[in-house]
């Protein structure tokens, strides 16, 4: 038995409208534009390799060399990667000898967690 298009019944949606809701406001556009280059600095698997790294580390802190070794990629790749999460301002640097030591900035990745996603009341 054939079926043919008139046996197919059809819903009549020309009368549906979008029913809008209230979307909140919107973020300013300089504060929308620091937290996109936070997340862009983020946005490398290097770079979260290295903040997952020096979360982990005992003291919560990484050399340069010790992040070179577990990476197994070239200093100054992790040198330049560490700049980028520097300039973020997602990490501290402390100078010893001629090692740079790194550091997470908690506040500033609960700053922006909390910025991208505030909480709602």
């Amino acid at each position: 038995m054939a079926i043919s298009a008139t046996d197919i019944p059809i819903e009549d949606l020309s009368e549906e409208r979008c029913s809008p809701c209230a979307p909140g406001r919107l973020i300013d556009r300089e504060e929308v534009e620091l937290m996109a280059s936070k997340l862009k600095a983020l946005a490398d698997p290097a770079r979260l390799q290295m903040i997952h790294l020096i979360h982990q580390a005992p003291a919560g802190e990484l050399c340069v060399c010790d992040l070179t070794n577990s990476m197994q990629l070239a200093q100054s790749s992790v040198s330049r990667h560490l700049k980028i999460l520097m300039n973020a301002g997602l990490l501290r640097r402390q100078q010893r000898g001629t090692w740079a030591w790194f550091s997470l900035r908690p506040e500033a990745l609960r700053e922006l967690q909390q910025r991208v996603f505030p909480a709602t009341d």
